[in-house]
């Protein structure tokens, strides 16, 4: 991952929408565009990680040992919404926002969604994976244990889950609110969800 081509503090938004799950060295790039926000200004991206395309990894790891005797990757690794605050506060960022939205998308058959996945350039980028096509009798085997695994919808589709994780971190500047300390807060949260706390007299 190269550096950004821009100055220091030359921008007071950056947004990304759905590639930086393609990037190689991600702590590098955030940190990269820390420094080239303005002071006391965000950063907002949403990106595909954690469990995304989950029943597709298990049916095709399943498939491999079954046809093969081994597992290969067939699927992208993708960072864990777990890790994403840290790598965020590692690159400088403050006031962190991390949420994450599970959509699952059904298709006829385990053909469709990876010929879908082929065609919106989403297929594997793994640097150490099988060049060649995937076997016929590995792909077979990967639609029957797909659907026993993950179960067949209305009409005998199949689900596939698309896990994406949105983040914002703003810049640091002068004036910028502070999180309390750690310990310092006089309400607690789980009495209030209880309905044991109304909120301080």
């Amino acid at each position: 991952t190269s550096p950004l081509p821009f100055a220091p503090g030359s921008f007071s938004v950056i947004l990304s929408s759905l590639s930086l799950h393609w990037i190689n060295d991600l702590p590098r790039l955030l940190s990269s565009i820390h420094t080239t926000l303005a002071p006391d200004s965000p950063f907002l991206a949403a990106f595909l990680g954690g469990d995304s395309l989950y029943e597709l990894r298990t049916s095709l790891q399943l498939a491999d040992l079954d046809r093969r005797g081994g597992v290969s990757t067939h699927v992208s690794p993708l960072a864990d919404v777990r890790d994403v605050g840290g790598l965020l506060q590692k690159a400088g960022f403050k006031l962190l926002t991390v949420d994450v939205d599970d959509i699952v998308v059904e298709y006829p058959d385990t053909f469709a969604l990876m010929r879908d996945l082929q065609d919106m350039g989403e297929g594997n980028a793994a640097l150490v994976r099988e060049k060649k096509a995937l076997r016929r009798d590995v792909l077979l085997a990967n639609e029957g244990i797909y659907r026993e695994l993950h179960g067949e919808g209305e009409g005998g589709k199949i689900p596939a889950t698309i896990r994406v994780i949105y983040m914002i971190g703003w810049s640091s500047g002068e004036g910028q609110p502070e999180p309390a300390e750690r310990g310092s807060g006089m309400v607690s949260i789980k009495e209030v969800l209880e309905g044991k706390r109304q909120g301080l007299s």
